[in-house]
């Protein structure tokens, strides 16, 4: 083997380390969608997570960024720690499956089906096909799955070069006397991990195996605990992954390490019996690509086999290791971890949007609430909701931008647009909540009171705000476009109200049955009521946007204002809400 060969191997493993992560990468988002679904119905029973951490693995073909996920998934709140356990126990077998994929470079034969099984007689035609996909075709899904088939491409023609680069190694004795030591199943077990730790992925240390394995000095014997390391070296990106997040997410990194470590020692000890005691040929024979992937997925699966019904016990080791704080530790409310994977980052970014439309419109009801009757823990209530809404919307909005840089669907654009206007006019709303209060606290301390007229007034427009407000959160939670076109007549409706109302607010003035003071409030009272009719308005337009994907405010109020059915909307709340004088 010449320099010529090392700069082959090392073009080759560059290859197949950048095809890898380009191919692992499009299919994440690729499955973005899948995976919001799957961990949608994911329950606290173990098996269904082990189903699911397989499958997911399988399709994203990384454990480590599956278990990355979970890591995010618990700290974010979306999944318990007990939940993880399952799906990290499955994603260590849904690895295994890349082995598989790659063993098709070990085929062989003059057959013609075989030849054709053989990567190199395929892979062009899937990288023809990737190429043309992502130059040309203008959908986000079609980019990503020719993007999938280019790292596919690449993934193999590096594995066929490192393949070939290192077939000059059968000749060497020091090759052959390094593989001799690995042997010791200590040593191998050493090696396998810190490989993996270092590319970070236990996928791709099986196929740099494999590829050594072209050289016919790998025995079975060198190759199984190389294996069983490569198991552990994999935990260091869900370990790094936990620095900075709360104590159940870093158990689920824990969880993730024992159950690597604890089967590697158990199944260790019993290869190194069998290897002691019984000699098998087999341990002697040379490895093959088939024969390491068998390998491979044998232990996995031994090790759940052993550990899953002792799921439990590692959950304990885990809370042991990383105990309770003195002081109640909160749960983050997003973890850029998610960013990986965008569907579930915007899945979990539409949950806490949905919290804070419904903090800030209670909190903007128990205003209305406050002009009639002032309570001191209403109003601490109706502060706090404020101070959440400016909190929600400093984290969404960094974070809704942070996630729009990513590469995301061309709906999931659409709905981070939608998401970033609805936090604004969600936190105005909370702000008028804190501006009626004040106007209820003026009431309360100057000992000042509405006429029986103006008070009548004030609670016919409060019931209309309040109803307006009711039809905007669930119009935003339910995403009902059909509702929320029920929004702009009544908004309309309350416009006319307010100026009625300051009409007959001057009237009473000049006829001396109010003072300037009142008028003050009442006039502050007026302004915020009708503003906070117009944010309901533009969240109304934000869904209605969103579903026809069209991000044109002005376009969308005149559509929505010539509708067959608007006048009919305008005149059912008039009627409800404006009494003839």
């Amino acid at each position: 083997m010449n320099i010529f060969d090392v700069l082959t191997l090392i073009g080759g493993l560059c290859l197949f380390l950048f095809g890898m992560s380009v191919m692992g990468d499009a299919l994440e988002r690729r499955a973005g969608n899948s995976l919001k679904n799957i961990l949608a119905r994911l329950t606290k029973n173990k098996i269904a997570g082990f189903l699911t951490g397989l499958g997911v693995t399988a399709v994203i073909q990384s454990s480590s960024a599956t278990t990355v996920m979970v890591v995010g998934f618990v700290n974010s709140g979306i999944m318990t720690l007990r939940q993880s356990i399952g799906v990290i126990m499955g994603a260590n077998i849904g690895t295994t499956v890349t082995a598989w994929i790659l063993s098709l470079g070990g085929i062989s034969g003059d057959n013609l089906i075989l030849q054709l099984l053989k990567p190199t007689s395929f892979t062009p035609i899937l990288a023809l096909v990737g190429t043309a996909l992502f130059m040309f075709a203008k959908s986000s899904n079609k980019k990503d799955t020719g993007t999938i088939l280019l790292g596919f491409a690449v993934l193999m023609f590096g594995m066929d070069t490192m393949s070939d680069a290192v077939s000059g190694l059968a000749d060497v004795p020091a090759f052959q006397n390094m593989f001799l030591m690995f042997k010791n199943p200590i040593l191998g077990v050493a090696v396998g991990a810190i490989l993996t730790a270092i590319i970070q992925s236990s996928s791709a240390s099986v196929g740099i195996l494999q590829a050594l394995s072209a050289t016919g000095q790998v025995s079975y014997g060198a190759a199984v605990p190389i294996i069983m390391g490569q198991n552990i070296g994999t935990c260091i990106t869900a370990i790094l992954s936990s620095f900075g997040t709360n104590k159940n997410a870093k158990r689920a990194a824990i969880v993730h390490l024992s159950f690597n470590v604890v089967g590697t020692i158990i199944w260790l000890w019993v290869f190194s019996i069998i290897s002691a005691v019984f000699k098998p040929v087999l341990l002697d024979m040379a490895a093959n690509y088939l024969g390491i992937a068998v390998a491979h997925s044998i232990f996995n699966i031994a090790c759940t086999v052993l550990l899953l019904p002792m799921s439990s016990l590692l959950e304990k080791l885990a809370v042991k290791l990383v105990p309770d704080a003195d002081k109640k530790e909160e749960v983050a409310e997003l973890d850029e971890r998610l960013l990986v994977t965008p569907p579930v980052a915007l899945e979990r970014c539409s949950t806490l949007v949905s919290e804070m439309a419904e903090f800030s419109v209670t909190a903007f009801k128990l205003g209305l609430n406050m002009l009639n009757k002032f309570d001191a823990e209403s109003a601490a209530q109706i502060r706090e909701a404020e101070g959440k809404a400016d909190h929600y919307e400093d984290i969404l909005g960094s974070y809704l931008v942070k996630l729009s840089g990513h590469q995301v669907s061309d709906s999931d654009s659409v709905e981070i647009s939608k998401l970033l206007k609805a936090i604004g006019d969600f936190e105005r709303i909370s702000d008028h909540s804190v501006n009626i209060l004040e106007s209820a606290e003026e009431l309360k301390g100057k000992g000042i009171k509405f006429t029986s007229a103006a008070q009548k007034e004030l609670e016919n427009l409060c019931g209309a705000v309040s109803e307006i407000l009711t039809l905007s959160y669930t119009a935003f939670v339910k995403n009902d476009v059909q509702l929320a076109r029920d929004i702009e007549p009544l908004e309309q409706v309350i416009d006319r109200l307010k100026e009625r109302m300051r009409n007959g607010h001057i009237n009473r003035l000049k006829n001396g049955e109010c003072s300037i003071e009142v008028g003050f409030v009442w006039s502050d009272l007026l302004t915020n009521l009708e503003r906070t009719a117009d944010h309901c308005s533009n969240i109304a337009v934000c869904i209605i946007d969103s579903a026809e994907n069209n991000m044109n405010i002005h376009e969308s109020l005149r559509n929505i204002k010539e509708g067959n059915d608007f006048d009919e909307k305008f005149a059912r709340y008039a009627r409800k809400y404006m009494p003839a004088e």
